[in-house]
């Protein structure tokens, strides 16, 4: 739900935006209260992961809504989904799938710019910090959503001097879906 400005604007189901670069720096600030109220680097990135998590379990039902799409019969179709509908949609920045497993099972979400990092250098003490972990959350916390329980971690970081934002996906397990009632015919 980003816009860069009048051009940022894009041919998608209407959703309210606000300005990338206001997102961008509030976005900032909470990871900075976070390094402050945990001091601990790995908890940080714990916190930003669980964050992302909660918001990509609510994410979902608006994606679902908005983009109507068919049923995904695959891992595959899933993952294209989210790099070509869901990542525009809410952060107006698309990704390639690529690196796929042969068994299909695992694959790369190479985002083609990163909002989150706009402004962003990480001075050396924070090396090990994933400034974006919120995504990889969110990415989990919606796949759960339509009953896949996947890894989500990122692989390359630019913040980190990768030449690339890379996440990588590994499904855990592909649920049924469950109903909590039985058809009475």
């Amino acid at each position: 739900m980003l816009r860069s400005g009048p051009t940022g604007a894009r041919n998608a189901p209407a959703l309210e935006q606000i300005n990338a670069e206001v997102f961008t720096l509030t976005y900032g600030s909470i990871v900075r209260q976070l390094i402050s109220d945990y001091e601990d680097i790995e908890e940080v990135n714990k916190q930003l992961e669980q964050m992302g998590y909660n918001m990509g379990i609510r994410l979902v039902d608006e994606f679902l809504a908005k983009a109507k799409i068919s049923r995904c019969s695959s891992f595959r179709d899933t993952a294209e989904v989210v790099a070509k509908q869901a990542l525009p949609m809410f952060l107006n920045v698309s990704a390639n799938v690529t690196n796929w497993s042969p068994d299909q099972t695992e694959c790369s979400l190479v985002l083609t710019d990163n909002p989150l990092a706009d402004f962003v250098e990480l001075p050396d003490e924070y090396r090990e910090l994933r400034y974006c972990n919120v995504l990889a959350g969110v990415v989990r916390g919606a796949l759960e959503m339509v009953n896949m329980d996947v890894e989500c971690r990122w692989a390359a970081d630019m913040l980190r001097g990768d030449d690339c934002y890379e996440l990588r996906l590994k499904l855990k397990e592909h649920r049924d879906e469950k109903f909590p009632y039985k058809d009475d015919d």
